[in-house]
């Protein structure tokens, strides 16, 4: 039984010691990624690009709905002399086109969020290069992002935001 608390006690002050010791020589700093991406210069040219891509998405978009709309019109105005056959194949008509606007929009995200992650990924990485410049100049050993909410507590770390303004040359 003494040789477990003495096992445990030694464990301990390893523990404590090891932490003070970590404490003492560890560098912590935080930056919002959000703030920082903001000020950017290039970020107003990429959401503009981006939004313009979105807003042609859109417009064949509201082609296809408009088409839809017109095709149901049609069916339901003529759908009292239309022949059986007629009738059938221009249902089969709408609905195919329902499913093509709605695969449609499920691309058009799907590649809308890629086209984002294009544009924006050569940002993201000059960021995150001038991120670790300013840590590995400043002798940083931890920089937290508080722009994404991981962070719950940074009263006491050094905000790096100047910095990495100062490596990427903006004011």
């Amino acid at each position: 039984m003494k040789a477990i608390k003495k096992g445990i006690l030694l464990l301990s002050l390893m523990v404590l010691v090891s932490s003070f010791g970590f404490s003492q020589t560890a560098k912590f700093g935080h930056i919002d990624s959000n703030e920082i991406l903001g000020i950017m210069p290039e970020t107003d040219s990429l959401q503009n690009e981006l939004k313009n891509y979105a807003d042609y998405l859109d417009q064949q978009l509201n082609a296809m709905a408009n088409e839809y709309q017109a095709k149901v019109a049609e069916y339901q105005n003529n759908a009292a002399t239309m022949s059986d056959l007629i009738r059938q194949t221009k249902e089969k008509e709408i609905t195919d086109l329902q499913g093509r606007i709605q695969a449609f929009q499920a691309s058009a995200d799907q590649d809308l969020a890629s086209k984002q992650a294009e544009l924006f990924n050569p940002l993201i990485e000059k960021v995150r290069n001038a991120i670790t410049e300013v840590a590995k100049t400043n002798s940083y050993t931890y920089i937290f992002d508080v722009g994404t909410g991981a962070v719950l507590f940074w009263e006491n770390g050094d905000n790096v935001l100047p910095l990495v303004k100062k490596q990427l040359g903006i004011q």
